[in-house]
C-alpha cells in the first residue's frame, strides 16, 4: 500500500498532496499484526514520508510536517489497537479453554462398546468459539441394560448449557438404579421442574438396550431415531403417541408410552438432534437424513459417523446454524461382519 502511495506521488508531482496517505500503512498493520509489526510499519511509513518529502522539495514545509504527524499519530493508534486486540485474543483463547474443559466434564466420552453394541458419537456446536451448546447425550451401562439419552435444550448460550448439565446430572444419577425408563424420565422431569421456569423445555429420547438386544424407547417430543437395517432398509422409530418434552409435563398430555425395536446383527440406530434434520442448504432445503443413511454403511462406526457429519456440513455450504449431535449404536455381528 505504501509502495503504491510512493509511486502515485512520484508520478503526480509535489502538488498532488498524497503524503498523508502513508498513515494508512500502520493503520492497517494493526488489524492482524503484532504491536512490533505495527511500530515497524509505522517507522517505515515515516521514513518513506521523509524521503518523498525530500524528493518533492517539501521537507520542513507545513504539508510535510502535517503528513509526518499523521503517520506518527496513526502509528501510536495502531500500536494501541494491536495491544487491545491481542488482549482480547488472549481472553478469547482462555474462554475457549474453559469451554473445552466444560465440554469434557459435561459431555464425557461415551463407552465404545456395550455388550455387542458398538457406539460412536459426533457433536458439532453452532457456536464455533464456544465449541459447546445445548445438545446432550450420554450412555450408561446398568444392571438393567445399557441406557442412553440424546436430547436438545430449548434455546442457546450459557442458560442452555446449564440446563443440559441438569439433565445429564439427573440421568447419570437415576439411570443405574431406576427400575425402568419411565422412572428415569420421571426423575428427569422432577429435576427440570426445580430448574426451569416459564416455557423452557428439553426434547429427549431415552433408550434401554437389553441383553437380547431389544431396544426400548421413550420419546419426549424429540425427532424419532433412524433405524438402518443390515439389508439396507431405512425407517424411523416413531412413537405410537406424541408426548410433550421434558419440563412441559404439567401441560399434558400424559408422558410417552414405551415402544420396542428388535435389533439384528448389523442393524444400526442413529439418535440425533434437530440441528441435523433442520439444517438447510442455499436452496432452503432440509438435510435428507433418510436418503443419506447409506453413508453409515462402513466398517468403522466412527468413520461412518464422521462421513455423515461432513456430508451434513457440505449440505449447508458453511457453518451450521444449530448444534448437531449424533449418536450411533450398531449391533455387532459375528467377527468379520459389519462393525464386528
Amino acid at each position: 500500500m505504501m509502495a503504491a502511495v510512493v509511486s502515485i506521488d512520484l508520478g503526480s508531482g509535489p502538488d498532488a498532496g498524497f503524503l498523508a496517505l502513508f498513515s494508512l500503512g500502520p493503520a492497517f498493520a494493526c488489524v492482524t499484526g503484532s504491536i512490533r509489526r505495527a511500530l515497524l510499519v509505522g517507522v517505515v511509513a515515516l521514513l518513506l514520508c521523509l524521503g518523498t518529502s525530500w524528493h518533492d522539495h517539501l521537507l520542513a514545509t507545513h504539508r510535510s510536517m502535517v503528513a509526518m504527524l499523521s503517520v506518527t499519530g496513526a502509528t501510536a493508534a495502531a500500536a494501541l489497537a494491536a495491544t487491545i486486540r491481542r488482549r482480547y485474543e488472549r481472553e478469547l483463547a482462555n474462554m475457549r479453554s474453559v469451554a473445552e474443559a466444560a465440554q469434557r466434564v459435561l459431555l464425557r466420552p461415551v463407552p465404545l462398546r456395550a455388550g455387542r453394541m458398538r457406539i460412536a458419537v459426533s457433536y458439532t456446536s453452532a457456536d464455533a468459539s464456544a465449541r459447546i451448546g445445548g445438545d446432550l447425550y450420554e450412555v450408561v451401562p446398568t444392571p438393567h441394560g445399557t441406557r442412553v439419552i440424546v436430547g436438545d435444550v430449548q434455546g442457546k448460550g450459557l442458560q442452555a448449557v446449564e440446563t443440559a448439565a441438569v439433565v445429564l446430572g439427573a440421568f447419570r444419577e437415576s439411570a443405574p438404579d431406576a427400575k425402568d425408563l419411565e422412572e428415569v424420565g420421571e426423575r428427569l422431569e422432577r429435576a427440570l421442574n426445580r430448574r426451569l421456569s416459564g416455557e423452557e423445555f428439553v426434547t429427549a429420547v431415552l433408550a434401554e438396550i437389553d441383553d437380547d438386544h431389544t431396544m426400548t424407547l421413550l420419546n419426549y417430543g424429540h425427532p424419532a431415531p433412524l433405524l438402518l437395517r443390515s439389508n439396507g432398509a431405512v425407517e424411523f422409530a416413531e412413537p405410537a403417541l406424541t408426548a410433550p418434552p421434558l419440563g412441559l409435563a404439567i401441560l399434558g398430555p400424559e408422558g410417552p408410552v414405551a415402544h420396542q425395536v428388535d435389533l439384528g446383527p448389523g442393524d444400526q440406530m442413529l439418535f440425533y438432534t434437530d440441528g441435523v434434520t433442520e439444517a438447510r442448504n442455499t436452496a432452503r432445503s432440509f438435510y435428507p437424513l433418510a436418503d443419506r443413511a447409506f453413508l453409515l454403511d462402513q466398517e468403522d462406526p466412527d468413520e461412518a459417523l464422521e462421513t455423515l457429519r461432513e456430508d451434513l456440513v457440505t449440505h449447508t455450504g458453511g457453518p451450521l446454524h444449530d448444534d448437531a449431535a449424533m449418536l450411533l449404536l450398531r449391533y455387532r455381528g459375528e467377527p468379520g461382519s459389519l462393525g464386528g
